[in-house]
């Protein structure tokens, strides 16, 4: 019916519906690059690109880093398409694979030698938060804050740690998705966040107090 429109039910069908779509074209061009089929790998290179090295940067806080680990990520997808088989998501491959490289590359000791500052890195194709227009000055530089101390208390945790909340919060995947990118259980997952969410809860303790 013309002008009809969605029951939310019907909405969030169509959602998971198209999201499955995704997830089947994401295997579907893999086998393809399987083939040798290098458009297909352009296609999920320029689809996925962009998250994995937000992810990798927020993981090393290096731009340039991050860079060369996206890189190497895909690299490593390409060596590897003769022996891919679609049993798990695509991106739960992919993150597994970008996660042991920070993790390795936080483990060699390189993260102490170039590690960035959040504002030093602030013009090196990080995502910014869009100005609000209906906050004062003075509540906007709050807010930049107070959002700075979030992401410092999240970068101060743990390698795994740090990566199962980022997967977790941000890259919204599930604990079984986690626990594959990491290499233990759901139960590890779960102990991770835990003890993660829990740091973060202390050291932000204040905002709460605050009425943040």
């Amino acid at each position: 019916m013309a002008g009809a429109q969605l029951s939310p039910r019907d909405s969030v069908s169509t959602d998971m519906t198209a999201l499955a779509a995704t997830l089947e074209r994401d295997a579907e061009l893999m086998l393809r690059v399987r083939e040798g089929d290098q458009t297909s790998f352009a296609l999920l290179l320029n689809r996925h690109r962009g998250p994995v090295v937000h992810f990798l940067y927020r993981m090393v806080l290096n731009q340039s880093v991050a860079e060369e680990l996206g890189q190497e990520v895909f690299l490593r997808v390409y060596k590897a398409r003769g022996n891919y088989e679609p049993t798990a998501k695509f991106t739960t491959w992919l993150f597994r694979i970008a996660t042991h490289l920070a993790l390795n590359w936080l483990r060699d000791g390189k993260a102490e030698k170039s590690q960035e500052s959040i504002d030093d890195a602030a013009d090196e194709g990080r995502p910014r938060e869009l100005p609000d227009r209906s906050q004062t000055v003075e509540q906007k530089l709050v807010q930049e804050a107070r959002l700075g101390e979030i992401r410092a208390a999240i970068e101060a945790l743990p390698a795994r740690q740090r990566s199962a909340v980022l997967m977790h919060k941000y890259e919204e995947m599930e604990y079984a998705q986690i626990a594959k990118a990491l290499g233990c259980s759901e139960s590890g997952v779960k102990s991770l966040l835990f003890r993660a969410y829990e740091t973060l809860r202390v050291r932000l303790a204040h905002m709460a107090k605050e009425g943040v």
